[in-house]
């Protein structure tokens, strides 16, 4: 009756056959299956009812197809010998394979060379950040090497797969030793086993991603998280409202708090029985002895007495009715001693502070004004012109000469020994003016600086 085997080949490639044989070949066991475009050899990895739940597990078993290719035959310790030959060899080609990269430079790192048993096939292993156009180099190897050559483009946990190591916990991958598939691995899930997301090399294994070992522990911390309360939770026990601290999933402990401080480390089902409504003391740092749990519950027993007893939860008093005059008490005033009784008595022996000298009184200063002081414009001073003798006046007409009609050029609007004339006079006749002003003399004739002198007619 033919029988489900899987196969093992070069990296951890398996794949999955039928062996037509009445009895599986054991595991670890060279067998010669079909593949394409010729033989190859391979190891047995799994069979039977094995094989067949691996294959609906797996992800390289859901991508086998529907009707699988057959195992045929036992390998020879011939077909070993040239199986380890070409092994040898991949070496050397995938030393000259990058040299060909190099020389197109080409963005990309070849990881691995697998040839098929039967020489026929050559696959190149690489990775890349981007898309690459490899056309021309499959055409060198292909012609240096006179076989078919496959480009295989791989992530890097599956380049870690192929090659193998060991990890920082000093053992082989997981993923090249037991792990069926490679799930991708989230922060969200190294959140939930509280680590630390700022260093992410610290949680990263060779090969630059997550640790694989993250995600199949995942559902451990869920399952056991969901049994324990949830950290900074209060939580109403026999000893009263406490906060949720810690816990202590591996050894099943939980630290709570009460509003005074002091802390306690009790195990979970402890807490279980004390949210029951049934109190249990526990202390961690106590000694184990030989006896078991029987000496466990004695200790506690006898030590149930010296703590104190739980607090009673507090009930509200009933609604009563409310109080009136007649059914109130009265009020018992008790007496209060004076204000000044209830001060100590001064002490007359301590000596008294001398009193000191009053100071003198500063006269006060004149208060400057708060802007800056405007200066004042000199006014020039008039003199006055003597007045002569009316007498001695020669006797005029009835025309005035000193009419505006007359051409004169005093202004008559404006006052002839005032400032006003002054600013008229500089800007009809600036000259006039500066001799005026700068002489400072009258002029010959009679008359002010300002005014031109008179004549007589």
């Amino acid at each position: 009756m033919p029988q489900m085997i899987e196969v093992s080949f070069k990296g951890n490639r398996r794949e999955f056959f039928v062996w037509g044989g009445e009895e599986p070949p054991a595991l670890r066991t060279p067998v010669i299956v079909e593949v394409d475009r010729g033989e190859d050899l391979g190891v047995v990895h799994a069979t039977g009812e094995l094989a067949a739940q691996r294959k609906a597990g797996t992800t390289h078993g859901k991508a086998a197809p529907a009707t699988l290719t057959a195992a045929l035959r036992l390998a020879t310790a011939a077909d070993v010998a040239i199986a380890e030959s070409n092994r040898v060899e991949e070496d050397v080609i995938r030393r000259r394979a990058i040299e060909k990269v190099r020389s197109q430079q080409l963005e990309m790192k070849v990881s691995d060379t697998e040839w098929q048993w039967d020489r026929r096939k050559l696959t190149i292993y690489f990775t890349a950040e981007k898309r690459i156009d490899f056309r021309q180099l499959v055409r060198q190897l292909e012609t240096s090497f006179g076989a078919r050559v496959q480009m295989w483009h791989i992530g890097v946990r599956d380049e870690a797969r192929r090659l193998d190591g060991v990890g920082r916990c000093a053992r082989q991958f997981c993923s090249a030793s037991w792990l069926p598939e490679l799930r991708p691995v989230k922060s969200s899930v190294a959140k939930d086993q509280r680590l630390s997301t700022l260093n992410p090399a610290q949680i990263s294994g060779t090969c630059g991603r997550l640790m694989c070992c993250l995600r199949y522990e995942h559902e451990f911390y869920v399952a056991q998280r969901k049994r324990f309360p949830k950290e900074g939770k209060i939580i109403t026990t026999l000893a009263g409202e406490e906060k949720v601290v810690s816990n202590d999933i591996f050894r099943e402990q939980v630290t709570l708090r009460d509003a005074a401080g002091e802390s306690r480390t009790i195990p979970l089902t402890a807490l279980h029985r004390e949210l029951g409504g049934e109190f249990v003391e526990h202390v961690v740092d106590a000694p184990s002895s030989d006896d078991g749990d029987e000496e466990d519950e004695l200790t506690a027993e006898s030590r149930a007495p010296q703590r104190a007893a739980p607090r009673a939860p507090q009930r509200t008093p009933p609604p009563s009715a409310p109080r009136t005059e007649a059914t109130r008490p009265p009020r018992t005033e008790s007496p209060r001693p004076p204000r000044n009784e209830s001060r100590p008595a001064r002490d007359e022996s301590r000596p008294e502070r001398p009193e000191r000298p009053e100071r003198p009184v500063r006269p006060e200063r004149p208060r400057r004004p708060s802007g800056p002081p405007i200066p004042e414009r000199p006014v020039p001073a008039a003199s006055t012109p003597p007045v002569p003798d009316a007498a001695a006046l020669p006797p005029t007409d009835e025309t005035d000469d000193t009419s505006p009609d007359a051409g004169d050029e005093t202004d008559v609007t404006a006052p002839q020994g005032g400032e006003g004339g002054l600013r008229r006079r500089r800007r009809r006749g600036r000259r006039g003016g500066r001799r005026g002003r700068e002489g400072g003399a009258p002029p010959a004739g009679g008359g002010t600086p300002d005014t031109p002198p008179t004549t007589g007619s």
